[in-house]
């Protein structure tokens, strides 16, 4: 696996795949703000997961490549994204976008934002027989194939019903958490891959926040450092969500709590070659 860090951060980032499967982290905040975007993975030149703000520095040609994304969960900052694109490249759905994850997860996409209060309904434009936007829902721990490629979703504990994704090509497998708390869903999902070869995982909160971080179902250090006592793999550990002005303080006390751990701060623009 290659990692590369490009220059000139997230909106200045060029992305290339080289027989592999490419993973470009578009965005990786837990908020918003100057060069902060939030979470949006790009896979290869066609596959999202989640929406957030990050996939807003794609250029218009590489959003019109996009056909397919997947849902961690239905929080804004996961999904903001969608709408935007979806209508920004209509005039260029010759097959429709998929948006994959877990059905409660879709309902609540269609209700709250396809519902022509927040936003038109693309489920049923130009047509309702023809629409540029396709739901599929997926059962927990289901597998979806794209082309040589494995999206396999794994429950997790959130505020809302949540999902992680552990994405495979050729023997080389990326884990990403989503938002989360404390579980073993995902730990056990995990472990039962020969190899991991690269973990993303959320960490929101302080310790000094633990009590928030509790509540809003997001890790802080000391949870992430018990939860990782399950983990069997070896492999870097990447970490993402960190909430904006606070980002310092988490890092450091992540490293404290994980010292045999190989763990990276995630800051956007990130490609991994897999």
């Amino acid at each position: 696996m290659t990692v590369l860090s490009l220059p000139g951060g997230a909106g200045t980032a060029i992305f290339r795949v080289i027989s592999t499967m490419g993973i470009r982290i578009l965005g990786c905040s837990g908020g918003i703000g100057a060069e902060l975007r939030t979470t949006s993975l790009l896979v290869d030149k066609d596959t999202l997961i989640d929406a957030g703000t990050g996939l807003g520095d794609l250029t218009l040609d590489e959003m019109r490549q996009i056909r397919h994304v997947f849902f961690t969960h239905s929080h804004l900052d996961h999904t903001c994204g969608l709408p935007l694109l979806v209508d920004t490249i209509f005039d260029h759905l010759k097959t429709p976008l998929t948006v994959y994850g877990r059905i409660e997860t879709l309902n609540a996409v269609r209700k709250h934002i396809f519902n022509w209060v927040m936003w038109p309904d693309f489920g049923e434009l130009p047509e309702k027989h023809n629409p540029v936007l396709v739901y599929k829902p997926l059962d927990l721990g289901e597998k979806v194939s794209i082309g040589e490629r494995s999206f396999h979703m794994i429950e997790v504990d959130h505020t809302v019903p949540g999902a992680g994704y552990i994405l495979s090509r050729r023997g080389k497998v990326f884990a990403f958490t989503g938002d989360t708390y404390t579980n073993d869903t995902f730990w056990k999902a995990a472990n039962a891959y020969p190899r991991i070869d690269a973990l993303m995982v959320e960490t929101a909160f302080a310790n000094s926040n633990r009590k928030l971080a509790d509540m809003a179902k997001h890790y802080c250090p000391e949870t992430l450092a018990e939860d990782l006592k399950k983990f069997k793999h070896d492999c870097p550990v990447y970490i993402t969500h960190l909430k904006p002005g606070s980002e310092d303080v988490i890092f450091q006390e992540i490293l404290a709590a994980l010292p045999k751990r190989k763990v990276h701060r995630l800051k956007g623009g990130e490609v991994f070659d897999l």
